[in-house]
Order: C-alpha cells, then sequence, then structure tokens
C-alpha cells in the first residue's frame, strides 16, 4: 500500500470515528470533509470508495443499528428512540429502519427478545443487511 493511500484511509478513518462519537448530532459533508482535509465531493468518493458506501447510507445505518439495541434492551417508546438516535421525524425513521432490517421498528421490538447472550453476538445476529446501499449520495447535510 502506497503512503498517499494510507494517509488517504487515515483521514477517512478520523470522519468514520467522528460520525461514530456524534452519529445523534446533526452532521454534514462538508464538516466531515474539513475533518478528513478534503474537499466534501472527493471526500464523498473516497469515504465510498473506502468502505463501500456513502457517508449518508453509513450514519443512518449506525444510527439503526444503536436503534435496534435500544429497541431490544430499553422500554423506551419508538418516538423516543427515533429522536434520540438523530432522526429528525418518526416517518423517515421507520421507512429507514424498514429497508434495513426488513421489518418495522415495532415489529422488531415484538419479534426479538433480549436472551441474556453476549453483546457481540446479538450485534453480529442482527446486523443489518446491505440490501440498502442503493441509491447516490445527498447533496448537503446528511441529518
Amino acid at each position: 500500500m502506497s503512503r498517499a493511500v494510507e494517509q488517504s484511509n487515515r483521514r477517512m478513518l478520523r470522519a468514520r470515528d467522528a460520525m461514530d462519537r456524534a452519529y445523534a448530532q446533526p452532521l454534514d459533508v462538508a464538516a466531515l470533509a474539513r475533518i478528513a482535509h478534503v474537499s466534501p465531493a472527493h471526500f464523498t468518493r473516497t469515504f465510498r470508495a473506502t468502505f463501500g458506501e456513502t457517508p449518508h447510507r453509513y450514519l443512518q445505518r449506525r444510527r439503526v443499528e444503536r436503534a435496534m439495541f435500544l429497541l431490544r434492551e430499553t422500554g423506551e417508546s419508538v418516538t423516543d428512540i427515533c429522536f434520540r438516535v438523530g432522526f429528525g421525524s418518526l416517518g423517515t425513521f421507520s421507512r429507514t429502519f424498514r429497508d434495513i432490517v426488513g421489518r418495522s421498528p415495532r415489529d422488531y421490538r415484538r419479534q426479538v427478545t433480549a436472551t441474556g447472550v453476549p453483546t457481540c453476538f446479538t450485534k453480529v445476529w442482527t446486523r443489518p443487511s446491505e440490501q440498502f446501499r442503493r441509491s447516490p449520495a445527498p447533496v448537503g447535510p446528511l441529518a
């Protein structure tokens, strides 16, 4: 691996780590591109080439993964979880959750129960499918 590729990968990892830390906050491509020290257009292209999905899709999947955990482990309402993980509307949350998981948040909660299995196994078994990677990257804010 060349030094340039290695540096680019590190910059993308820095931006992805920032997304992981602040997944519930409104994030935009320009702010993430500044973290990676590249232009917004270059950031989107490079992020997709590095991780196999656009920054927007990564952020949505990360939010849904967190929502899945909260649905399994807490008694919070679906609406509260929706806003807690960073979605601005219950409709968008439900549609995105269904696209990624294959069922609604309410159905997911009814069908999945905590069984005392270690969290690492539960995460692997319930990881969202890859079918979600199909739309082009949005322009502007990610949230």
